[in-house]
């Protein structure tokens, strides 16, 4: 963990530094993060309206893999790390990407760079010095512009990486996106930035004005409005420009180096950014970043830091990608921004797992641009000036209600308290009491020792719990079920339509006359409640990962589900082997521990889940309703020798390293698993292999040698 991203913990924030976590202070940490980053993808990526700045954000992301490093049997499948973007939004058709549209590793100050510059030469195992591209990082929204024979076919947004919003005719609308290309490949996506200029937001903010319509926050907001609107004469009337900076699915190669690319992209009438420098190692790059940091604020388009990216595409290629961003390429963000408010009120809310999280509801104010009125208090240790380990904290300030408080955007809808401002604090003032009761069911508050977290002990008879977890399964990556979100589960949890996720499905014959009950409720029509009705209908066959992500089981995100389903296959061989693990012990533990990406809090999660009486009983009542459709096997590549194999690497790779090996592996339609056990396949040990080569000797499991293994691909 760098300097900067300890000083977040300590002097800004007052988070616990990565270094003194214990193992359950860095689960609770973890999970806090995925809520945070989840939110905060959701309002920039989907609602355009972004309420933190870039930096903050990545301070948030360079936490959650700083603690995900130092504890990696922890990392949670909802990960932040696994993520790109967020799911399209409603209104827009949607288009899926030949090539996903991937987001970029971060950094804030030179030591972070410097590790990504070493990291790169480590994994090519070279010393030489590494030629980079390095360009200013644009704050607008990302745009796929998909051309063949030369011609405009169609532009989609980021959205969650896979899949993005066509944006086709709206794109067709910014003058400096061609129509037509001439001397390119016959298949060309070119990828860059959209983005509006100071003058013309202005410009723009003046004329909604007068004509009485929504004024926009920022360009970044004014943007992607404007790029994201379903009519596109509206977008027509904006003054959108178009940088390119890359590419996705292409028939035949632009050039040899990220340079020759650009100027490739230049040549056939592409904007780029004129501030593009090829840099030959960290002297020069970070000599570019500040040159650029200099002209930042008479730019007359905003930037939140610099891109750098490898610049020989054969190593590009070598070095691969990561499951959400690239190895060659890095963001050097611009630093965040703090600002002073005064402390309104401190109210609890109950999360899915029991958690009881503190908010602070703050006099609106202005934080580079945007206005934020809540913030996270994380937790009663934290409120209370202390960390989790019983340190002081902000020199021991406690946070009291009336307090004048330092706001820190290093969170989306929920930025963060940083400090308190003693000489400000009103007379009277009291400490504030943690609850040590919920405050929606009234069942005791526990806080396990070594928790940082106080959580509700009423489980299914506490109505937040059951609503969160019903607007978990109902979300887009779990059921998806049009018409049903989150305020129409509120609703009918309210109503008493719905107390578990097997109502969902009864809601029809449960309320014989169900359909005219519905219409005539406020914001229902007959064709509404018909089609809500048909919508669930169409659930009831449903993808094995889908199911298990749904029920919201803690630890349990969207990766794992999947990684669990194909390993297990069928819904009913996963109960099986979950019932057979509940002895945390024996061939059936060994083998769900075995899974890549499950650890021993999540095995154990899992077969607390399927054990407990009442929990059981609901996911069964639950699976009566479903046809549940076994997992797709993963791709096997075509030819590939190690396809559908589980293999385990071991000791030192001396001629690849380990990353590049597993990366291959997995490349070439192999499941790499962290620990030997009887579904092994293979184990490649290579200098020091101890204790998984001797176990894979114990069990007769096939063993070959760093030689061997890449005689094995060798052409492939």
């Amino acid at each position: 963990m760098t300097a900067r991203a300890q000083s977040l913990g300590g002097d800004v924030t007052g988070e616990t530094p990565v270094d003194q976590l214990s193992g359950r202070e860095a689960r609770g940490e973890l999970e806090r993060l995925a809520q945070e980053i989840a939110a905060a993808n959701a309002a920039y990526h989907t609602r355009d309206a972004p309420e933190m700045s870039d930096a903050a954000y990545d301070a948030l992301k360079q936490r959650n893999q700083a603690i995900e490093a130092r504890f990696p049997h922890l990392k949670r499948d909802d990960s932040p790390s696994e993520q790109v973007g967020a799911a399209p939004a409603e209104g827009f058709g949607k288009i899926r990407h030949a090539v996903r549209m991937l987001s970029l590793s971060n950094a804030f100050d030179e030591g972070d760079l410097r590790e990504f510059d070493e990291s790169v030469r480590r994994y090519l195992g070279v010393e030489a010095t590494i030629a980079y591209t390095a360009e200013p990082k644009i704050d607008g929204l990302s745009l796929s512009l998909r051309y063949e024979s030369g011609a405009l076919v169609s532009a989609a947004t980021r959205g969650d990486g896979e899949t993005g919003e066509n944006v086709t005719a709206n794109a067709r609308e910014v003058d400096d996106i061609p129509e037509r290309i001439e001397g390119a490949p016959g298949v060309l996506e070119v990828r860059g930035e959209v983005y509006m200029s100071h003058a013309d937001f202005e410009a723009l903010n003046v004329r909604q004005a007068e004509r009485g319509g929504k004024t926009f926050a920022n360009p970044r907001n004014a943007a992607a409005g404007s790029l994201r609107q379903l009519d596109a004469t509206i977008t027509r009337d904006r003054p959108l420009r178009f940088f390119a900076y890359g590419w996705g699915e292409v028939s035949a190669p632009l050039a040899e180096t990220q340079m020759g690319a650009i100027a490739r992209l230049e040549s056939l009438g592409f904007r780029t950014n004129p501030l593009t420098r090829l840099c030959a190692g960290l002297d020069e790059m970070l000599a570019h970043y500040h040159a650029i940091e200099e002209q930042r604020a008479t730019l007359g388009y905003d930037i939140d830091g610099v891109v750098y990216k490898v610049d020989d595409l054969a190593l590009q290629k070598r070095l691969g990608f990561r499951s959400t961003t690239p190895r060659w390429a890095i963001a050097h963000k611009f630093p965040a921004e703090l600002a002073w408010t005064r402390l309104l009120a401190i109210d609890i809310q109950v999360g899915r797992t029991g958690a009881l999280s503190p908010v602070a509801r703050l006099q609106p104010v202005t934080v580079g641009g945007v206005v934020v009125s809540n913030a996270t208090l994380h937790n009663e240790d934290y409120i209370a000036g202390r960390s989790n380990t019983g340190e002081e904290i902000r020199g021991g300030k406690d946070i009291r209600v009336g307090d004048w408080v330092q706001v820190y955007r290093a969170g989306d809808v929920i930025p963060k308290v940083a400090d308190v401002d003693l000489g400000k604090r009103p007379e009277g003032a009291e400490p504030f009491v943690f609850p040590d009761h919920c405050p929606e069911c009234g069942s005791a508050a526990i806080r396990e020792e070594g928790d940082a977290v106080r959580r509700c002990t009423g489980g299914l008879v506490c109505p937040a719990q059951a609503v969160e977890k019903l607007k978990h399964f109902v979300s887009r990556k779990a059921f998806d079920i049009e018409g049903l979100g989150a305020k129409q589960v509120e609703q009918f949890y309210r109503d008493g339509w719905i107390r578990e996720p097997a109502d969902i499905f009864h809601l029809q014959e449960r309320y014989g006359e169900g359909m005219q009950q519905l219409r005539n409720r406020e914001g229902w029509g007959e064709k509404s409640a018909r089609n809500l009705f048909e919508a669930i209908e169409e659930k009831r066959r449903i993808p094995f990962e889908r199911v298990l992500f749904g029920l919201g089981i803690r630890h349990v995100g969207e990766v794992a589900a999947r990684l669990i389903a194909q390993h297990y296959g069928t819904w009913d061989a996963f109960v099986a082997a979950m019932d057979e693990a509940r002895v945390l012990e024996g061939p059936a533990w060994e083998d769900l521990l075995a899974i890549d990406g499950v650890g021993r809090v999540m095995a154990m999660s899992l077969v607390t889940a399927f054990a407990q009486e009442a929990e059981r009983a609901s996911i069964e009542r639950l699976v009566r309703e479903l046809e549940i459709e076994p997992a797709e096997p993963p791709v096997r590549a075509e030819g590939s020798p190690i396809a559908g194999k589980t293999l385990v690497f071991t000791g030192t790779m001396e001629r690849m390293t380990r990353a590049e090996a597993k990366a291959r592996a997995e490349a070439l339609g192999a499941k790499v698993a962290g620990s030997v056990s009887a579904r092994t396949d293979l184990v490649i040990a290579g200098p020091g292999a101890g204790s998984k080569a001797k176990k894979a000797m114990e069990l007769g499991v096939e063993t070959i040698d760093e030689d061997g293994w890449l005689g094995m691909i060798e052409g492939l």
